[in-house]
């Protein structure tokens, strides 16, 4: 049984990853968008928030468990 589990977590990840990158933050298995304009975003996932917060913030990539969003960021906030 492990054997299969552990297929199953290779081929649908489950955990939260976050990747920053120069201007751009990239967030995966994230649940639901509570909060978006150009100086704040707030992401929701199963353990909390991700407020980020800063200037001319766009999302440039959108997908049901991705999102990508680029600009000046300020502060990343986790709550």
């Amino acid at each position: 049984m492990n054997i299969i589990n552990g297929i199953k977590s290779y081929i649908k990840e489950d955990e939260l990853k976050i990747t920053i990158i120069k201007s751009k933050i990239n967030i995966v298995n994230y649940t639901d968008i509570g909060h978006f304009d150009s100086n704040k975003i707030v992401i929701k996932t199963v353990n909390g928030e991700i407020v980020i917060s800063g200037s001319d913030l766009v999302v440039s990539k959108l997908m049901i468990d991705e999102i990508l969003i680029a600009g000046n960021f300020k502060t990343i906030e986790f709550r």
